[in-house]
């Protein structure tokens, strides 16, 4: 009974998997497909060099620019979407503009995060600088206290960490974050 499940219905995914392949890949040659292996680690093939897949278990064979790639190992997933890659790590252009943020305590206040790395708040030491960590805002203010910005699925946070403590500390408090200016990236 397996082995008559395996025979039917792989090659029926299978089937449908590249049918959609194809339909999509004619939209954008330059999207991605993502392989998630078990152990975490990715594979990334963009979608105008690939010629042809291949599933025979346990090895995917994907022919690009006329060559013979072998995928081996225990597959997660495969992602057939590009907006998973670019929701991972946003760019330092992603975080400028006016951010309405909380503090912890119920009240609301304003960072402003510049071009050039300037950071302003609207409460306590108004002066700051930011940088770009693994996709984050760290913000460093001239009064001790730090606060990194970050994209939590389709939204953000805003998460403070109190004079003496750094970014790898348990934080003081996290809030919703509202970008009130967002520009075009």
């Amino acid at each position: 009974m397996r082995g008559l499940l395996r025979k039917s219905v792989i090659p029926a995914v299978i089937l449908v998997t590249l049918a959609g392949l194809a339909t999509w890949a004619s939209a954008d040659d330059h999207s991605p497909i993502v392989v998630t292996f078990k152990d975490g680690h990715r594979q990334t093939f963009v979608m105008g060099q690939i010629a042809s897949i291949y599933f025979k278990t346990p090895t995917i064979v994907v022919y690009r620019n006329c060559r013979r790639e072998k995928i081996t190992g225990e597959i997660a997933s495969i992602d057939f979407d590009p907006s998973g890659l670019e929701a991972k790590t946003p760019s330092r252009a992603h975080f400028i503009g006016k951010w309405e943020v909380g503090d912890g305590g119920g009240h609301r206040f304003f960072i402003t995060l510049d071009e050039d790395g300037d950071a302003r708040k609207s409460t306590g030491d108004p002066h700051g600088k930011r940088t770009l960590v693994d996709g984050e805002a760290h913000i460093s203010w001239n009064d001790g206290w730090h606060d990194a910005i970050r994209k939590v699925g389709a939204k953000h946070e805003k998460v403070a960490f109190e004079p003496g403590k750094s970014f790898d500390d348990a934080p003081n408090n996290v809030t919703a974050a509202h970008n009130t200016q967002p520009k075009p990236i």
